[in-house]
């Protein structure tokens, strides 16, 4: 009889200091830290060097850090040729997949293992992922790419590139709090995605790569997508109950509500949710936050008692589009995030490395006969 768990659930396949996760609690830690605490009084670009170094950075660092990595936002001629050469048809994360992966080719040594070296290639990584987005999702508008301002905050910055003018205040802080939440979740697809490159000693750019495919995926990183379609459907916040009685009794997945690993209320989505209203409210938006709140309602009294709660794609979907962002950016804005926590996994990798084999339980026949073609 196999012994395989389906989706491993349940096997512990790596240690990590960078996040926590207690799923019947609904805690979330980064190095230990609550997350509601970073995403209250942290920055992106702190949360980045903690999952970086694993800790939080002294002043002098951490103005390091922020120079080198404003000071990689830039990208190359050849870089942006690339871009210019993508179709304009083109999924943002088939581009962003591509794009990243491109990198190593302007690298000297792309290959290289050696943990501060890495660490130094992440760092480009994350800075130019933004750009590289913001400059396709312009060309595509057939509009002329901004360059990045690195006076501005990564967040700032981002939203300065997408729309040729800063953001507000609340705009660059919502959007910076779901680039905190959104940083790492533990031996996540995407982050195992990662991890088993990395152990093959293969380079930074394959692990990052190979992440941001696993992340595409409707059961991963493409679930605050699904989201907003669903909000889409509803015209009006007094038809969200009926619409979500209406998928219960067809048994069908409401979007944006459940985990696999949390059986109460998602704790990034706390923060978030305060956010979103914050966002829709100043907007323009209020009846979309209104429409998600007449479904989280609904569901509290619904299904609250089996342990379903929202996750965080439920408000982030709200957010996004808030802030502007076409339904395709939602899920590279995840990946934006997520880079910082991939490199820090990979990182940790690399430190006291073993390669990812895991065995497979076979459950086919033996002792078949092999016959010939004309047998068949």
């Amino acid at each position: 009889m196999s012994t395989a768990s389906k989706g491993l659930e349940g096997i512990v396949a790596a240690e990590t200091v960078l996040s926590f996760i207690d799923g019947e609690k609904g805690i979330l830690e980064y190095n230990g830290i609550a997350i509601n605490d970073l995403a209250k009084h942290s920055s992106f670009e702190e949360v980045a060097f903690l999952m970086l170094n694993k800790r939080l950075p002294k002043k002098p660092e951490f103005e390091a850090f922020i120079t080198d990595l404003r000071g990689s936002y830039g990208l190359s001629d050849h870089t942006l040729s690339l871009i210019k050469s993508m179709p304009t048809t083109a999924q943002p994360m088939h581009m962003l997949r591509t794009m990243v992966s491109a990198l190593a080719m302007e690298d000297p040594e792309p290959n290289s293992i050696d943990i501060p070296e890495v660490r130094v290639k992440a760092v480009r990584i994350l800075a130019k992922a933004p750009t590289i987005v913001a400059a396709f999702d312009r060309l595509r508008r057939g509009l002329d790419i901004v360059s990045p301002d690195p006076s501005l905050s990564f967040a700032a910055n981002f939203l300065y590139m997408l729309n040729a003018e800063r953001p507000t205040h609340t705009m660059e802080r919502a959007f910076d709090a779901c680039m905190i939440l959104h940083a790492d979740h533990g031996l996540n697809a995407s982050t195992f995605t990662c991890r088993v490159i990395t152990s093959t000693l293969s380079d930074i750019y394959s692990a990052i790569t190979g992440a941001i495919g696993a992340l595409r995926g409707p059961l991963h990183g493409g679930a605050n997508e699904g989201v907003m379609h669903m909000l889409n459907e509803i015209d009006s916040p007094e038809e969200a109950e009926q619409f979500v009685m209406n998928k219960l009794a067809a048994r069908d997945r409401i979007m944006g509500f459940g985990h696999r690993v949390y059986k109460s209320y998602d704790p990034r989505a706390t923060y978030l949710k305060t956010l979103a209203e914050q966002l829709a409210t100043d907007t323009g938006n209020a009846d979309l936050y209104a429409k998600s709140s007449a479904i989280e309602k609904t569901m509290a009294r619904e299904v609250a008692s089996k342990g379903i709660y929202p996750n965080v794609d439920f408000y982030s979907a709200t957010t996004y589009h808030s802030i502007g962002l076409k339904l395709d950016l939602f899920t590279p804005m995840f990946a934006l995030s997520r880079i910082s926590g991939w490199a820090g996994h990979a990182l940790e990798q690399l430190d006291g490395n073993r390669l990812i084999r895991p065995s497979a339980d076979y459950v086919g026949p033996h002792n078949t006969q092999y016959l010939p073609i004309e047998q068949r």
